[in-house]
């Protein structure tokens, strides 16, 4: 299946079903070998799914060093290691056949891949069997073109329920986040990226953000049409904090076409130093629109 009803009730709205329909052809649940080569070369997998305990749905960072995720057959990864320790997805990826979708984005080159499909426990970390595998074009990622990973100590993460000053500058001076979705069949990860700024933060538990035009598949929006919760992942690109948002989120049209995506926050995990990666400065992405 490669749209569900949500996501055509947008394509529809939107007057895109069309090219929907061509896109989604690029969509298939195969590795190629220029994407497993891809993933062998990254640092940090993005994973999206629900907490099988509450139903909230969370955004986690993975890391290791390069090769940690790789392809071990045509419909599989494997990832060694697992989340942190006190992230809010340990529980759904110890148990065999979570909805999951992950996210690959590599700054360096402003390529991204998304894989979605079933996790699973193994010895070594989790395996991932792909229903669907895909790429996507580089709009509104920023290139930021090195990275080193550095010793940082463990701070156990800090827990809430809304936002507090320091979160909220922080999220609104930052330029990518990642977002994680369901629906009846599965879950989802994505990105968002802009200038600084183009996430705004109206109350300690309120954000919005412009959804800015993209591949006219709608996967994102479509979830959200369908099934209101979502999870965020803000990353600290220097520092290597990580702040993980729950919530449920509803899009707004206006009469000109555009979207704003409103995020109603449920759920805060802050882990300071939680990534061992330091990337170097950004270098904006030429797609971004410029802020009003």
């Amino acid at each position: 299946m490669t749209y569900h009803s949500g996501s055509r009730a947008v394509q529809d709205r939107v007057g895109v079903r069309d090219l929907a329909d061509h896109v989604g052809r690029s969509i298939g649940q195969g590795i190629r070998p220029v994407a497993a080569a891809f993933l062998e070369l990254q640092p940090m997998l993005v994973l999206g799914a629900a907490d099988p305990d509450t139903g909230a749905v969370w955004a986690s960072l993975l890391t290791g060093e390069p090769g940690f995720v790789r392809a071990t057959g045509p419909h599989r990864i494997s990832v060694r290691g697992g989340p942190r320790e006190g992230d809010p997805l340990t529980a759904a990826l110890a148990m065999a056949g979570t909805a999951v979708g992950t996210i690959e984005l590599d700054p360096r080159t402003r390529r991204r891949m998304r894989l979605n499909g079933r996790s699973a426990p193994t010895a070594r970390g989790l395996a991932i069997d792909a229903d669907q595998v895909f790429s996507n074009c580089p709009k509104y990622l920023q290139r930021r073109e090195v990275y080193e990973t550095v010793e940082r100590a463990a701070v156990a993460p800090r827990h809430g329920s809304e936002l507090t000053s320091s979160q909220r500058e922080f999220i609104e001076s930052a330029d990518t986040f990642f977002i994680a979705t369901v629906h009846a069949h599965g879950a989802d990860a994505s990105h968002r990226g802009g200038n600084p700024g183009f996430v705004h933060v109206t109350s300690p538990r309120e954000l919005n953000w412009r959804d800015y035009p993209g591949n006219s598949m709608y996967l994102t929006l479509g979830n959200l049409t369908a099934d209101a919760r979502c999870g965020l992942l803000f990353l600290d690109w220097t520092s290597g904090a990580v702040l993980q948002l729950t919530g449920r989120a509803r899009t707004e049209f206006d009469g000109e076409g555009e979207r704003t995506v409103r995020f109603t926050v449920e759920g805060v995990v802050d882990a300071p130093g939680a990534s061992p990666l330091r990337w170097g400065p950004p270098e904006y992405s030429p797609a971004n629109p410029a802020l009003s």
